[in-house]
């Protein structure tokens, strides 16, 4: 299996833009920036790499737990995730991802705490994304609500 993206720019990194592409079409010719990505504090100005990231890395972590659960024969009835990853210039000039954020809230019946916590924890180190993130610092906050 195999999935792409296409990314175009034009001019300078601080005054240039450029768009995004995907190949489901989720993006299309959608923008991104300079100021999106290192200024817009409040992020409506485009989306970013980190952003994607995130979005990349909390689906994978919630489908991978998802599976997980059902696996153990405690479905979830709604599992929500956010991740937020952490970009921070590093020593020498540029920026560097440190980190990816992962806050779940989780409804899920008949579980025990502990079992929840182990399974969720398998989920966040085996999720593909994780996987392919190890260089940074990954953390974990499930909460289980019933």
């Amino acid at each position: 299996m195999k999935r792409h993206a296409t990314a175009q720019w034009k001019g300078n990194l601080k005054e240039g833009a450029g768009s995004l592409d995907t190949q489901s079409g989720a993006l299309m010719d959608h923008g991104y920036s300079f100021k999106a990505r290192f200024e817009d504090e409040n992020g409506k100005s485009g989306t970013n790499p980190e952003e994607l990231l995130a979005a990349a890395h909390a689906g994978c972590f919630t489908m991978q737990l998802s599976h997980l659960l059902a696996e153990n024969g405690t479905p979830a009835e709604s599992l929500v995730t956010k991740s937020e990853v952490t970009v921070e210039p590093k020593d020498g000039g540029g920026f560097e991802i440190k980190s990816s954020a992962l806050t779940l809230k989780a409804n899920v019946p008949g579980i025990e705490k502990e079992v929840f916590e182990s399974i969720a924890g398998k989920a966040k180190t085996g999720c593909p994304v994780s996987v392919a993130l190890g260089a940074i610092d990954i953390s974990l906050d499930a909460q289980l609500e019933y």
